[in-house]
């Protein structure tokens, strides 16, 4: 299974083109859709709830293995930015830029509207990413589209099959009580193999959580590797005891004070001590102050934009983690740039 994120603005046709690609399915601030090729099954999130939320956009980032960036062939907007900010932070590399709406402007316009998107990512993760013209109206370029992605997914698919033999771990995004069957979370299998009957851990709140059944696109199966989105029925535990983002597996570090080394964006206005945020790591998100900063070594009150510095962040709660896990800090109430640092447990 590969896992595609459909981002971009509102208008951006991200909603179409997902409904084009795959089945809808669940539904909230993102929404799932699923598409069957053979043996290999594709697994879309649309952000929907973004740009207003800014969580629907990270979610539906970190659930993913490879990323669409939506641009509207009228021209490049504030979210396509915030999105390549984004996806530059948190250290993407497999995607592709998709100019929607190519029916209502001309090739020659798309092209310099390319060498635009090409600019603009230079110097990021996204720089080498190729843009393709599609129109879910007269389905010029969808196929092209789906040559790429599946190329794209049997390098995620490759990917995934070395995560393998790592600890289980699975990401929870959904969750919910089932009559007959009791508690139910979906979720992706991030790394390693879960079987039904492992009895692993739901973090941070440390609840011991045995796998009553495994499902994967309405199919049973006793295994899922990593990659796969999963529907699990859980033992030991409640929906009410969920939140987005928990995790199962078998150890996590927990904590609410962290020690990140962080690289802040060039566009952000700059990050001080004292500064309340946000800090993000894999679905969790929680409001966090800025306890103290170094950088070079040297204790400071100010990181300017574009720097790179050593922070103490203090959460209101715990947060589940694995020390190879990125982070981000952000500032939600920010009217010109939300997204501040992306960050690693130091």
């Amino acid at each position: 299974m590969a896992n595609v994120a459909i981002i971009g603005s509102e208008k951006s046709g991200r909603t179409n083109l997902a409904a084009k690609l795959g089945k809808k399915g669940t539904e909230s601030d993102i929404t799932l859709y699923n598409f069957v090729k053979g043996d290999r099954i594709y697994s879309f999130v649309d952000a929907n709830g973004y740009p207003s939320s800014l969580k629907s956009l990270i979610n539906a980032i970190n659930l993913s293995d490879i990323v669409l960036v939506c641009v509207p062939s009228d021209g490049v907007n504030a979210q396509v930015g915030e999105c390549i900010i984004a996806l530059d932070l948190l250290g993407n590399k497999r995607g592709l830029f998709v100019i929607t709406m190519s029916d209502k402007s001309n090739p020659a316009a798309i092209a310099v509207l390319s060498e635009k998107i090409k600019a603009i990512a230079r110097g990021t993760n996204l720089e080498k990413w190729e843009s393709i013209a599609v129109s879910t109206t007269t389905f010029e370029g969808l196929e092209k589209l789906k040559e790429k992605l599946f190329a794209l997914g049997e390098e995620a698919w490759a990917a995934n099959a070395e995560k393998n033999v790592l600890p289980q771990r699975v990401m929870v995004d959904h969750f919910f009580n089932v009559t007959g069957m009791g508690c139910v979370v979906l979720g992706v299998v991030t790394q390693g193999t879960i079987k039904v009957h492992d009895s692993l851990t739901t973090f941070p709140i440390k609840i011991p959580t045995e796998i009553r059944s495994i499902q994967s696109n309405d199919v049973d199966m006793k295994t899922a590797p990593a990659g796969t989105r999963v529907g699990l029925a859980l033992k030991g535990i409640q929906s009410k005891d969920f939140d987005r983002g928990y995790i199962i597996s078998q150890k996590e570090e927990v904590a609410s004070k962290f020690n990140l080394k962080c690289h802040l964006t060039k566009f952000t206005t700059g990050l001080g001590v004292g500064d309340a945020v946000h800090l993000f790591a894999g679905l969790q998100g929680m409001p966090a102050t800025i306890s103290s900063m170094a950088i070079g070594g040297k204790d400071v009150t100010q990181a300017p934009p574009g720097s790179e510095c050593n922070v103490t962040v203090t959460t209101q709660k715990d947060i589940a983690y694995s020390k190879d896990d990125r982070f981000l800090i952000v500032q939600l109430n920010n009217p010109k740039q939300r997204l501040v640092a992306g960050c690693e447990v130091v």
